[in-house]
Parts: C-alpha cells; sequence; structure tokens
C-alpha cells in the first residue's frame, strides 16, 4: 500500500534517530540517498526519513565550511542537495516551511560559485536549481520565492554568468507568469539587461534553443510593464536584435514547430514596442511589415476557414498573437505613414479579407451555437477577441462583408456590452486603491475597441436599426458616464475632520497610469459623441421623443460647464458641446427659459465657437487665423466648428431667447469687430459663410442685435466680405 513505509527505510530512520554524533548521521546518508532514489521509497517513506534527519542537519550541510583536508569543499553540500531534491519531489516537503526558509541558501550556491570551480560545482548548482525550481511548481513556494527577490537575483545571474543559466530564465519565466508586471521594479534598468543578452543570445543562436528561447521572451514582454519599457527603451539595442532573430525565422523555410513560436514572439514585439518595431530595415522598411501582416493573414485563415469554434480554441495562442499583429497593422495602416503601391495595398487587402471572412464564418457558428451563453472564461476570451480585431478591421472598412457583419451584430453588441459592464465594475471597485496593481490584468473592454467601427455601422440603415433594436444607446449613455468619470478627474474627497488641516495641500500628483486612463477616456468621449451625433441626425423623431436622450442633454447641460479649460481638454470639450447642440434643437420644444443650467451650458458652448478664429495670432494683422490653442487639434474639430456653427443658428430660429446670450457674452459684436479688420478677398468662403448665416439668424431672432451689429460697423463688414444675406436684414435694399 502507499501510505506503508517499507522495512530498510524504517530501520535507515531508526539509524537516523539513534545516530550520536554529526558524523554517525553523515554516514547513515549515503544509506539514505540510495533508499530514496528506489522505487519502494513512497511519500510516507520520504517523510518519515525528513523527519529523522532534520533539517537542521541538512542545512548545517548546506552552509559548512569545515570539511576534512582530503574532502572537496562541496562534498557536504552536494549529499544534502542530493537528498534534498528528492524531498522536493513531494509537495508537501517542498512547500514545507523549513525548506522555504532555506531558498537563501540554494540562491547563493547558484549564484556566487566561481567559473574557476565550474567543473566541481557543476552537479551542486544543478540539483540547487532543481530545488528552486520543485520549490516553484507550487503557489505557496512561488510566494515565498518573490519575497526572497527570486527574479532579480536570476536576472542578475543571467546577464552576468555563461553556463548554467537556461534553469535561471526557466524560473524568472514561472514567477513572471505567475505575478504579471508587478514581478518587475519601476526601475527598467534590470529588464532591460535581461532582454538584452536574451534578445542577443536568441539571435544568435541557430539550434533548436532560438525557439525555446522565443517563448521564454514572449513571456517575458506579456508580463512586463509596458509603460515603464515603452517609455525608456530609446537607446536599448535589444529590439533589434528580436527583430534580426526573428526576420530569420521567417524567411527561412520553417515549419509550424519554428513559425508558431515566432509569430507569438512577433506578436508580443508589437504589442510593447508599437508596429514601427517592423520598420527597422532602413533600406526597405515595409518589407518585413508586409511578411509578418501577410503570415499573420495567413495563419488566421489556415487556423479558422471553415473550422468550429470548439476548434479555433484549441489554437487561441497563436490565433490571438496573429490578432494582435493584424489589429495594430490595421491600426497603422490607416494613419497613411506607410508608402504602400497598389500592388501592395491589394495585397494586404485580399489578405485581410481572407483572414476577417473565417473570423466573420467562425464568428457566425458561435452565435447561433446553444453554448454562446455558457462560454468558459478562456472561451469567452478568444470571443473577445474575435470580435476586438473584427471591429478594427470595421473600423477602416466600413462596407467589408456588410451581409455577414449584419447577421452577427447583435452578438457582437451583446459580447461587447457584457465585457464592458464586466470592465467598468472591476474598474471602480478597485478605484480607491491607489496603487497600479500589475498583477492582475483589468477584464478587457470590447466595448471601447469597438467604438470606431459602430460610429461607422450605425450610417448604414439596416445595422443603425439593429443597433436600435439591440438599445445600444442606454449602454452608450452608460458608458459615456463612467469614461467622463475617469476623464474628469475630481480628487478624493477630504473627510471632514482633516479638511481645515489639509486645506493648503497642493493636489495630489497623476501617475503616469492615470493620466493614461484619461487619456483613453477622452478618446472614448469622442467616440461616443461622434456615434450619438449621427443617430441624433440620423433618427430625429426618436431623439425627439426618447428619455434616454433628454437624460443625455441634462447630463452635458450639468457637466460641461464643470469641465477644465485645459488643452487636452479641447477635442472632448467641442464634442460635448455640439452633440448639446444637436440634442438641443431636436428637443427645443421642451427647453424652459428659466432653466440656469442650460444658461451656463449656452455660454460655455459659445466660448467654444468664438476662440477658434483671430486675427491677434496672426502673423498678417489683417488675416483671420485659427487660433493657437486649436490649431494643433484642427483636423479633428474643424468640421465640427462648421456643424456647431451650423446648428447654434438652427437652435435660435426655434428658441429665440437663446440670442440674448450672444449680445450679453459680445460674441455677436466681436464677431463684426474682427471681420472688420479683414483683409478684403481673403476671408475663407466656408467661415463666411458660417459667420453671416449665425448673424442673420440672430438679427432675426432678436430686434436688440440689428443696432448693437450697425454699431460695430457691420457695414462695412458687410461690403468687405459681400455678405449681402446679412445686408439686406441689416440695411435694407
Amino acid at each position: 500500500m502507499s501510505g506503508e513505509v517499507s522495512e530498510p527505510i524504517k530501520k535507515c530512520s531508526l539509524i537516523l534517530k539513534n545516530a550520536k554524533s554529526d558524523t554517525e548521521k553523515f554516514a547513515a546518508l549515503f544509506m539514505v540517498t540510495k533508499l530514496i532514489k528506489g522505487k519502494d521509497c513512497n511519500q510516507a517513506g520520504k517523510r518519515m526519513l525528513f523527519e529523522s534527519i532534520g533539517f537542521d542537519f541538512l542545512r548545517k550541510l548546506l552552509t559548512s565550511k569545515d570539511v576534512p583536508d582530503d574532502c572537496p569543499a562541496s562534498v557536504y553540500q552536494s549529499v544534502a542537495l542530493s537528498i534534498l531534491t528528492c524531498f522536493c519531489e513531494d509537495e508537501q516537503l517542498a512547500t514545507h516551511q523549513d525548506m522555504l526558509d532555506s531558498i537563501p541558501v540554494f540562491l547563493g550556491i547558484v549564484s556566487t560559485c566561481d567559473d574557476d570551480e565550474y567543473d566541481d560545482n557543476l552537479i551542486v548548482i544543478n540539483e540547487a536549481y532543481h530545488c528552486l525550481q520543485s520549490i516553484s511548481l507550487h503557489e505557496s513556494g512561488r510566494l515565498a520565492l518573490r519575497r526572497h527577490d527570486v527574479i532579480t537575483k536570476m536576472a542578475q545571474v543571467y546577464t552576468q554568468r555563461s553556463f548554467q543559466i537556461d534553469e535561471a530564465l526557466t524560473l524568472i519565466v514561472t514567477l513572471v507568469s505567475r505575478f504579471g508586471a508587478n514581478s518587475w521594479e519601476s526601475d527598467p534598468k534590470l529588464f532591460h539587461a535581461l532582454l538584452q543578452r536574451v534578445s542577443l543570445d536568441f539571435e544568435t543562436d541557430h539550434a533548436e534553443r532560438k525557439f525555446e528561447l522565443a517563448e521564454m521572451i514572449s513571456a517575458l514582454l506579456f508580463h512586463c510593464r509596458r509603460d515603464l519599457v515603452a517609455r525608456s527603451v530609446q537607446g536599448e539595442i535589444w529590439p533589434e536584435c528580436l527583430y534580426k532573430g526573428i526576420s530569420d525565422i521567417l524567411k527561412s523555410k520553417i515549419g509550424k514547430a519554428q513559425r508558431d513560436p515566432a509569430l507569438k514572439l512577433a506578436a508580443n514585439a508589437v504589442d510593447v514596442l508599437g508596429i514601427e518595431w517592423t520598420l527597422h530595415d532602413v533600406e526597405n522598411p515595409k518589407k518585413f511589415f508586409l511578411l509578418l501582416l501577410q503570415l499573420a493573414a495567413i495563419e488566421v485563415r489556415m487556423q479558422m476557414d471553415n473550422k468550429s469554434f470548439n476548434q479555433c480554441v484549441q489554437q487561441a495562442d497563436l490565433i490571438t498573437a496573429c490578432f494582435i499583429i493584424l489589429e495594430l497593422s490595421i491600426n497603422y495602416m490607416s494613419t497613411d505613414q506607410l508608402d504602400l503601391d497598389q500592388k501592395d495595398k491589394q495585397q494586404v487587402y485580399t489578405g485581410l479579407k481572407g483572414a476577417f471572412s473565417a473570423v466573420l464564418g467562425v464568428l457566425v457558428k458561435l452565435a447561433n451555437d446553444t453554448k454562446k451563453d455558457r462560454l468558459q472564461k478562456t472561451e469567452k476570451a478568444f470571443a473577445y477577441a474575435m470580435v476586438r480585431v473584427l471591429t478594427a478591421w470595421l473600423a477602416q472598412e466600413t462596407t467589408a462583408m456588410k451581409n455577414h457583419v449584419a447577421k452577427v451584430l447583435p452578438f457582437l453588441f451583446k459580447l461587447a456590452n457584457e465585457s464592458f459592464y464586466e470592465s467598468r465594475d472591476y474598474r471602480i471597485a478597485h478605484k480607491a486603491d491607489n496603487v497600479d496593481d500589475h498583477e492582475q490584468q483589468p477584464p478587457a473592454d470590447i466595448l471601447r475597441v469597438m467604438l470606431p467601427a459602430i460610429c461607422h455601422l450605425v450610417v448604414e440603415e439596416e445595422a443603425r436599426q439593429i443597433f436600435l433594436k439591440e438599445k445600444e444607446e442606454q449602454v452608450l449613455y452608460d458608458c459615456l458616464l463612467f469614461h467622463w468619470s475617469i476623464a474628469h478627474y475630481k480628487k478624493p474627497p477630504v473627510p471632514r475632520a482633516e479638511r481645515l488641516k489639509r486645506m493648503n495641500e497642493p493636489d495630489p500628483e497623476l501617475t503616469p497610469q492615470q493620466l493614461d486612463d484619461m487619456k483613453d477616456s477622452r478618446t472614448a468621449i469622442v467616440s461616443l459623441c461622434n456615434i450619438l451625433m449621427n443617430i441624433t441626425v440620423l433618427e430625429a423623431k426618436l431623439v425627439e421623443e426618447s428619455t434616454l436622450f433628454a437624460q443625455l442633454l441634462r447630463f452635458i447641460f450639468e457637466n460641461l460647464p464643470e469641465l477644465k479649460d485645459i488643452p487636452d481638454n479641447l477635442v472632448m470639450h467641442g464634442h460635448l458641446a455640439v452633440l448639446g447642440l444637436l440634442l438641443l434643437k431636436q428637443q427645443a420644444s421642451k427647453i424652459k427659459k428659466n432653466d440656469f443650467s442650460i444658461c451656463r451650458y449656452i455660454q460655455t458652448t459659445i466660448r467654444f465657437l468664438w476662440d477658434a478664429y483671430n486675427i491677434d495670432e496672426s502673423n498678417d494683422p489683417q488675416a483671420l487665423v485659427v487660433s493657437l490653442q486649436y490649431k494643433e487639434h484642427w483636423f479633428e474639430i474643424m468640421e465640427l466648428w462648421f456643424l456647431g456653427m451650423q446648428t447654434m443658428s438652427g437652435i435660435i430660429k426655434l428658441i429665440p431667447w437663446i440670442s440674448e446670450f450672444a449680445i450679453e457674452s459680445g460674441w455677436a459684436e466681436g464677431i463684426v469687430e474682427t471681420l472688420r479688420k479683414v483683409k478684403i478677398g481673403t476671408l475663407p468662403p466656408n467661415v463666411k459663410l458660417a459667420y453671416e448665416d449665425f448673424l442673420s439668424q440672430l438679427v432675426d431672432a432678436n430686434p436688440a442685435v440689428a443696432p448693437v451689429l450697425k454699431k460695430a460697423d457691420a457695414l462695412k463688414v458687410c461690403r468687405n466680405h459681400r455678405m449681402m444675406d446679412l445686408g439686406k436684414k441689416l440695411f435694407g435694399d
């Protein structure tokens, strides 16, 4: 029976217990080393021997320097480690407190042996590593190894030594895979030093070890502190070593066993370093980019074409890696920074279309599968990955595969919504932690990635009706509220008892992660506004009667005036302001004149429209120019400004009393005074039309406007810039 202890082990245990000196006990250990490696030594037997020896004695052997003159210095260590390596195969012994307390001893053995003692110490070092690796197989062991800073020590071993380093790297990978980016210190120097050594080995090794190293480096990159690495990688040469090593593999005749780890490593590299990393070749920068993109597209098609969801999940790691390459490549190509000729574009489009046809096929099957509501964690993660990469494609190729997309769109919304609420609830629950927790990745928010695609989809009639049928506008409203809470950061409230003491304290400095989150949320709000603007314009009747859109308008009224007037907020401010104008126009019949929140909102929106153009910041005192504050973002808000001016003109026609704000603020008069100084013939036609239409509506809506404009010399403005309609309203024929 497995719980019974053999007679030889009982006898040996008795000898050990009755030993009158360390010398007698040491002699008995040679019998132990034979017994413990025998097939009759079960778990119960190992534990009996462990207790009979006593760990204090084994520790004494590990650390003792007092050996006989004719005895090698490491003999005691060798005997002790030979026994311990066998004990470590038992979880209870591997995680025994005495074993965990000896981690520093094991570390000392693997990190302090001199090169001169290489031959003598090789077995000892191997066995010390074996003990550490056995400990690392169990959770309590991994926690103990982390407490003893094993990752740092093993990284130093790998970067400084030339032998026994693969074991060190294996330990590092085991631990970072468990503890994530939290494994690394805030100073990235050691990480860069380790990556430099491993990447150089990867580049120069042309044996099977190259592909083992590829998997190791993938894990290191996946679990690194990406923000720190991305900010500090400038000047490091390991990215180029990776580039050369991966390029060598992918340009060679290889099989699946070699291609898969190379693609996974390439995906992690572009995820951390950006897609620009693929453009290292100065002479032909796009060559490797196109190769990697095509290989990823082909792999997706091979793994997913005519396959079931379950079959694809089996290859989820590889397929998801290819998804990362495709998504980042698509996003980069959309910036037009890459000089692709027509042949390149056609090849890319053909490859991507084949890949995404396969992705859509699997999604359609999953959407029709009864198990779609009972997905396991890994299955759901893969489903999210499919939605993410597909919507990245749809954001650029808006009309691609419309019929297939329409079939699966309700399911895409369902998955995206689930992921949003899960991510939102997690982030709200952890908001008060005030610690950057790199150990646990927050749940993925697929809706956030899907927003640009939704913006294009809702323009299409069929997709928009699906959007409305699924009541997606409610989810987007919740999404807007959540991202506003991040973008419009407010410092936590101070307890009443501490207010006096902390009254003059400066605001706490925001962490890099908070700043990144705020930037991302501002971008999300801009996308949300664009979607909601499209719905407002294309579904006017629905918006006019909708309680939800009335709530949205109320939210903008009450919150936009509170937004900080800083450059980072300008684009978001403009989108919220113009969305508010569009909603106000649709719901004009419900607006009350004595609502103070509307007054503040209109004043804020006037300021956004007013500040866009001036002549004060021009080199030519007679030229109207976009203000410096707006110039950097003008590409993003130019059309928004014209839409805002047009909508404001329409609102004044529907709600005449709003014209009072244009007079009281000085805006109407300010427009005329500015245009009066602009040189004849230099006013852009679209700007002229926007101002003339607005001023004309003001004159129609409010009798008090005409005298103000005339006093500001509107006659000269109408003559100089040929504003005929405005001139007729002000001065007659």
